[in-house]
């Protein structure tokens, strides 16, 4: 990817890299070719193709009905979408200065693209006709589902406002995507910011896997034969867990948790009063009390009130656990000697003692025997035996940066089903976390379109020579992801806006979770999980301990969660007025709920992308808990049948879960997967909140 400096948006030419046809293999995107300048000339020529688009279905004098409607509008926005993918791609995992300034207008553009096209009354008029009438018009089941959506995603982005609403609604959007958009870079300038430089006075308990990844990472900074702490969490967590050097892992606790928070050029405390201001407005324009009845009404859930029932019901045995953890924690301190009261940047340090003593176990134990290649193959093997895939790695595939990794897909028959990017390590210009997204979904309404799937993580590289070692968080990170994967690459709808993981958000998560259960079964662990020195397969009774040690700390990493999604719904249930202050009504939300002082929230306000960066989990941080209700049941599924890769019960996790997109209406789904609703006590089982807390 070209560092070209932003220059101002030449005329549309052809040597458009973005607007040729791609001579690659599966016409994949040809990354080596694209440079900042080539983005908005492509922007506006795909705007402008849409719009031309738009307007010959809004335009058509025939009587409207399923193709020249909504089999049209699925056609159109094919350039739009395809240069969308790449540019969002790179925007997210391999960025420059030059893209994040084009990033800010192209959000811009993007919202008052989008505007004039779901609130067009006309075209709405035509959506609501076919949706009127759609039980005699001979539809598939596919086919309603999908006018369904059409019907449901224009009605509530406003299609049926009067005009003034609408012209209101249009400003809120393009103001809430520059918030979106500003809220995200500042979060990037902030951890791209800060950095601790390690001596070696400093390196005092960290393992060398540890060290090693920090030299790495800072030479990547310019800083070769140092070593530096960055604030990814994957750098951050196993700091905290290990580091003997309490000032330090306060410091590098404080820089993570401070970040968007530092009154500084990247500080993100006054962009999140008007997000939320705006977003109430918006569901007022649409006839809601708040935000948060305006999303929870086209979601499984349905209100708050039933997520929120949910996550209490978890928060009270979660935070009972946490409690005697403190107190346990507390007093290996005073065993120890220490005269000082556990804080926060305390608690993964003391609770790997604790681990030790109550499960001879740590995870530097077994990292040696979690390498990034074993778990790679450990997921792949998974998806062969469950579903027939098989993985073939190509080396000819264009990629954004010489990290990423591209295998191809091909079904049990031997066909082509997808492609699949793992972009595996942490970089400067990649944005924290991680996530799956695509390139291209699939769909069938002009011919098979494969997907093109995509796997981004931040792990921590291995040193010179060196593989990278995957903490367990990690190697589940990896399995959880490429769950989302797998929703993409299995995927067998025919509508592109019914492909893979267009599902509601709080059903999106559950083909990812359910997937994590493999990665800590003992057959796959046993054959994948090999000490990278010596290929020894991991022990049986560090397996044991290991296994034994999973539900240890599970209160801190409830109370953690459970501590956010509960903010973002008070965020979007509360009035907007009362986030004026966003640290006073956080602080008073967590004394409400009796957050301990040990624990901090996993994302505070200001670093919430989830629900900051755009609206996607907005009021839907509890989807995760909602999803890890399912697919601790569903998991129940194969247990019951005495395999974990039982034939019958993949088939019908396939067909009725990774398959079936958004075709499906999501409860039906589940139903048809596992013969009943979900049971709530699978998570509480999970996570062991369902026993009585052990006395240290």
């Amino acid at each position: 990817m070209s560092d070209t400096p932003h220059s101002p948006p030449s005329a549309f030419t052809s040597d458009n890299p973005l607007l040729q046809a791609w001579q690659t293999p599966f016409q994949t995107p040809p990354f080596g070719e694209f440079a900042p300048e080539h983005f908005l000339p492509a922007f506006e020529q795909a705007f402008a193709d849409h719009a031309a688009e738009i307007a010959a279905i809004t335009h058509d004098p025939s009587a409207p009905d399923f193709a020249n409607t909504v089999t049209a509008l699925e056609r159109s926005g094919k350039l739009l979408a395809k240069v969308s993918a790449v540019f969002d791609g790179l925007v997210s995992a391999h960025s420059n200065p030059a893209l994040l300034e084009i990033d800010k207008d192209v959000s811009l553009r993007m919202a008052r693209h989008w505007n004039p096209i779901m609130m067009n009354a006309v075209l709405f008029g035509r959506i609501a006709q076919i949706h009127e009438n759609r039980a005699s018009l001979g539809l598939t089941a596919e086919q309603s589902r999908l006018v369904e959506r059409i019907y449901i995603r224009f009605h509530r982005a406003g299609a049926g406002l009067d005009e003034a609403a609408k012209a209101r609604m249009a400003e809120i959007n393009e103001r809430l995507a520059q918030l979106g958009t500003t809220f995200s870079h500042n979060l990037l300038g902030d951890e791209q910011a800060w950095f601790l430089e390690l001596g070696e006075d400093d390196l005092d308990g960290l393992p060398d896997s540890f060290v090693a990844a920090a030299r790495a990472a800072a030479e990547e900074r310019g800083l070769a034969g140092k070593a530096v702490v960055t604030t990814s969490r994957s750098s951050v967590e196993p700091f905290l867990k290990s580091s003997r050097r309490r000032d330090l892992r306060e410091k590098v606790y404080k820089a993570f948790t401070a970040r968007g928070d530092n009154g500084n050029a990247h500080d993100n405390n006054a962009v999140i009063p008007e997000i939320l201001a705006l977003r109430e407005e918006r569901a007022k324009l649409l006839g809601y009390p708040t935000f948060a009845a305006y999303r929870f009404e086209d979601s499984m859930a349905r209100t708050p009130e039933a997520a929120r029932n949910l996550l209490e019901r978890v928060w009270k045995p979660a935070r009972e656990r946490a409690l005697a953890d403190r107190d346990a924690l507390q007093d290996l301190i005073a065993k120890e000697g220490g005269n000082f009261a556990l804080a926060p940047w305390d608690w993964r340090y003391y609770a790997e003692k604790l681990r030790q003593i109550r499960a001879d176990f740590d995870d530097d134990a077994i990292k040696p025997y979690l390498t990034l290649e074993g778990m790679i193959a450990a997921a792949f093997d998974c998806a062969h035996r469950l579903f027939g895939l098989t993985f073939s790695e190509r080396k000819d595939v264009p990629v954004w940066h010489p990290d990423v990794r591209v295998w191809e897909v091909k079904d049990a028959a031997g066909r082509h089903q997808a492609l699949f990017y793992g972009d595996y390590f942490a970089r400067a210009s990649k944005r924290s976390g991680a996530w799956m997204t695509s390139l291209r979904d699939q769909q069938k309404l002009d011919g098979d379109v494969a997907p093109q799937i995509v796997n981004v993580c931040n792990f921590t590289k291995g040193s010179e020579g060196e593989p990278a070692l995957l903490s367990p968080d990690d190697a589940r990170t990896l399995f959880h992801e490429f769950g989302h994967g797998l929703h993409g690459m299995l995927s067998n709808v025919t509508y592109p806006s019914l492909s893979g993981t267009s599902v509601f958000t709080d059903f999106v998560e559950l083909p990812s979770q359910l997937y994590e259960h493999w990665q800590e079964q003992p057959q796959v662990l046993q054959q994948f999980a090999r000490h990278y020195q010596t290929g020894e397969p991991l022990p049986d009774d560090l397996l044991r301990r290991f296994l034994a040690a999973r539900q240890f700390n599970q209160g801190f990493a409830t109370v953690e969660f459970v501590a956010s999604a509960l903010m973002d719904l008070e965020f979007h249930s509360q009035p907007a007025s009362a986030v004026r202050d966003v640290g006073a009504f956080e602080r008073a939300e967590l004394e409400k709920i009796g957050m301990p002082a040990e624990i901090a929230m996993r994302h505070r306000p200001t670093q919430f992308g989830h629900i900051f960066s755009g609206d996607h989990y907005a009021a839907g941080y509890y989807s995760y808990m909602w999803s890890e209700v399912m697919d601790a049941d569903a998991f129940g599924a194969f247990e019951e049948a005495g395999d974990i890769f039982d034939p019958a019960t993949a088939k019908r996790l396939h067909d009725d879960i990774y398959s079936s997109g958004g075709s499906r209406d999501p409860e039906e789904a589940y139903v048809a997967f596992r013969g009943r609703k979900p049971e709530a006590d699978a998570l509480l089982r999970r996570r062991g909140l369902l026993e009585t807390p052990q006395a240290a």
